[in-house]
């Protein structure tokens, strides 16, 4: 069954487009991740413009992050002080992305910084965190302790200023870096249509130390109201969330989210990364793939949306 996407100007099989939000939406609960890194290349491999996957696909986020935040909400697994610290960075870092999204939108060099942002970043970041838990789980195997630093262990992190006490997550810490990380997701969210959650999950576990069940549920919040912040922008500035493609997204994300986050509490924290590591450097190569190999039409007509 066809439908017409007005803002991405094709049809699309709406049962394929469905199925895509209530499998991503699976995965974002499962791992506690906004899920935009997966469909927004899965947007574009199917034909619609890396702009319109962006802008569309942070509506899709919101919608899967509230369906799973509600999950971990009732189970009392987010720090909101924490999210709050986040957000004060990650409102700004969305205002900046949104900026330089427009910038390379005029300039005609958008799909190819997405394309190659997205090569870069997955594989790089899917790469470290398979690394990381192969060596965990085989120091496991071998019978020998994981090496991690404690909570009262200090870093260069505990010699910043303006440190802060998050009682949720049991962490004393300068808000400096908190300020930074959200600064980071927001940004990459507005430019990258991703949602962050697959770089703040390890970042607040290995360079924070907030444990492990509160960093889904914290990440899911920020998320939520990140990306929601993108989409107004997106709408507002740019023009391109096509609203029949975001709900056909949003109700497929809401329903797989919350088989998703059941799944994801049921598994091993090392094995769950492992697989998120894995999922992620796959959609990293696959985008190398599209971007390197020669097109069947190597000439298209194609609108920039540029004035004059």
């Amino acid at each position: 069954m066809q439908i017409y996407l007005p803002i991405a100007d094709l049809p699309v099989n709406i049962f394929l487009v469905l199925a895509m939000g209530l499998a991503v939406g699976f995965i974002s609960g499962m791992f506690g991740i906004g899920g935009g890194f997966l469909m927004t290349p899965l947007l574009i491999f199917i034909g619609i413009s890396p702009a319109v996957a962006v802008a569309s696909v942070a509506s899709h986020i919101a919608a899967s992050s509230c369906s799973g935040a509600i999950s971990y909400w009732r189970k009392n697994t987010i720090d909101l002080s924490l999210a709050l610290m986040l957000l004060a960075g990650g409102f700004l870092g969305t205002a900046v992305g949104v900026w330089l999204f427009t910038l390379l939108r005029a300039l005609n060099q958008l799909d190819l910084a997405i394309g190659l942002s997205y090569v870069v970043l997955l594989t790089v970041v899917g790469g470290l965190m398979i690394w990381e838990s192969v060596r965990v789980i085989v120091r496991e195997r071998q019978g020998r302790p994981v090496v991690l630093r404690r909570g009262g262990s200090h870093t260069w992190l505990h010699g910043l200023p303006l440190k802060m006490r998050f009682k949720r997550s049991k962490i004393y810490v300068s808000a400096i870096p908190i300020w930074l990380i959200g600064f980071v997701i927001g940004f990459i969210g507005a430019v990258m249509g991703i949602g962050g959650g697959f770089i703040l999950v390890p970042m607040l576990i290995y360079f924070l130390r907030v444990p492990s069940a509160t960093v889904i549920g914290t990440s899911m919040a920020l998320t939520l109201i990140t990306m929601a912040a993108a989409t107004l922008m997106h709408s507002i500035t740019n023009h391109l969330v096509d609203a029949v493609l975001a709900l056909i997204l949003m109700v497929g994300g809401v329903i797989g989210a919350q088989f998703g986050a059941r799944a994801g509490q049921s598994m091993r924290g090392e094995r769950l990364r492992l697989s998120l590591g894995i999922l992620v450097f796959a959609v990293g190569l696959r985008f190398a793939y599209e971007l390197m190999v020669q097109p069947d039409d190597l000439f298209s007509i194609r609108g920039t949306g540029g004035g004059g």
